[in-house]
């Protein structure tokens, strides 16, 4: 299949089963109208790809992984404008976390307003030692509209939620790692290598059986506890139609190790 953004401010490079997209709207890969259509596109052909079974979100450079939002767009105070960019960051960043494979966020140097918010938006976050992170729109009269004031508090709590959204506190890698924000630190230019070797072994797991885990465990942002209990017990029963749970039967017990066909 064919993955060529409709933009040169993403890339998008196939490694195995991994899709990289590189964020490379120079100089601080913000994100705009054009980047985040192209995200949200992106995102729905890799999901549609069987061959795909994680993609690894980054930005170019060394300095920032993104800055956000191009303020840009809001300088004129047009609100037709602010709703129509707040409609596609909720679409691209939306249609990220509900991606069926795992997305792993590879954060280097800043990652801030928007820019973090789409690293919440992916399963996992490794960051490299340098790194910065924060939620700062209130600082220019704006919230997050990515999702950050509902993803942010899942992953840190409340508390921490409100210090970096309601007081605009930056948190260093080491902080971030103490509160959940990111679930590894890199060394400087690594994130990206480590974030690989992590899709590596999601590769050798049943992408049905991955998809449908994933399902379940996110399920808890859109139902009660019981009613995914439900679901979980249905979603095994459907593993059988699939030829991946056959095949890791088998390759079990056989002793060998699975082939998975994504069907």
């Amino acid at each position: 299949m064919n993955h060529t953004p409709k933009t040169s401010k993403l890339k998008v490079e196939i490694q195995g089963h991994t899709a990289v997209i590189t964020n490379a709207n120079a100089p601080a890969n913000t994100w705009d109208v054009e980047s985040l259509t192209a995200l949200r596109d992106l995102v729905k052909s890799l999901d549609q790809d069987k061959n795909i079974y994680a993609l690894v979100l980054c930005g170019e450079g060394e300095k920032f992984f993104s800055a956000g939002a191009d303020l840009k767009m809001f300088a004129d105070g047009d609100k037709a404008r602010a709703r129509a960019v707040a409609k596609i960051f909720g679409e691209a960043l939306e249609t990220l976390s509900l991606y069926g494979g795992v997305s792993i966020a590879a954060i280097q140097g800043y990652a801030m307003g928007g820019g973090l918010e789409a690293a919440l938006a992916c399963d996992i976050r490794i960051c490299e030692a340098q790194s910065l992170m924060a939620l700062p729109e209130a600082a220019v009269g704006l919230l997050p509209c990515g999702g950050g004031t509902q993803n942010l508090p899942m992953l840190v709590g409340e508390a921490w939620a409100k210090r970096m959204i309601l007081c605009g506190e930056r948190v260093n890698a080491e902080t971030a790692l103490r509160i959940g924000l990111v679930e590894e630190i890199a060394e400087k230019g690594q994130a990206k290598i480590k974030a690989l070797e992590l899709a590596t072994k999601v590769a050798s797991q049943s992408p049905s059986s991955v998809r449908f885990c994933k399902e379940l465990i996110q399920a808890s942002r859109f139902h009660a506890p019981f009613q995914a209990l439900t679901k979980e017990r249905e979603l095994f029963v459907d593993l059988f139609d699939t030829q991946d749970q056959k095949e890791g039967v088998t390759a079990f017990l056989e002793k060998r190790k699975p082939v998975w066909k994504n069907a």
